[in-house]
């Protein structure tokens, strides 16, 4: 059950922070969900990128591990 929590949470940060990468390097005016973070383009646009890392990565550890556990396919 916490593997099943941690990967919908992994893909729910995955989503939203894709959605703001795609539309930061569509209007680089949109600040988003981050936009109160101070450093311009270039920080937000890394803060998203290291989002969208953090939600794939947790996504896959939990997917793996509840695998392991025999819980997937």
């Amino acid at each position: 059950m916490k593997y099943d929590i941690l990967q919908i949470l992994g893909a729910v940060l995955m989503c939203f922070s894709a959605q703001g990468l795609i539309r930061l390097l569509i209007d680089h005016d949109y600040a988003g969900f981050l936009g109160w973070l101070p450093g311009g383009f270039a920080a937000l646009l890394a803060a998203y990128v290291i989002a969208l890392s953090a939600g794939v990565l947790l996504t896959a550890l939990s997917h793996t591990r509840a695998k392991a556990l025999g819980r997937r396919d």
